[in-house]
């Protein structure tokens, strides 16, 4: 678990953290893109914690159904 979440601040920071800036820069000419955000790796992260939390869920499910199925928990 400890694992999870240093790799998912390790790609949440490969994202060019910035303080206060548009994730998605505007159409037509040149922009500076260190002033925007990488919308990038706040998508894996976000997505990478939303599949730990089903996995979990899941888990606990199977865990409970064993235990009512068999009347322990080992």
């Amino acid at each position: 678990c400890l694992l999870s979440y240093a790799v998912n601040l390790f790609i949440f920071s490969m994202g060019r953290l910035t303080l206060a800036q548009p994730p998605i820069m505007p159409k037509g000419g040149f922009v500076d893109p260190e002033l925007y955000a990488d919308p990038l790796p706040q998508a894996l992260v976000l997505t990478a914690i939303v599949i730990s939390f089903a996995t979990t869920a899941l888990f606990l499910v199977v865990m409970m159904a064993s235990r009512g199925v068999t009347g322990t928990d080992h």
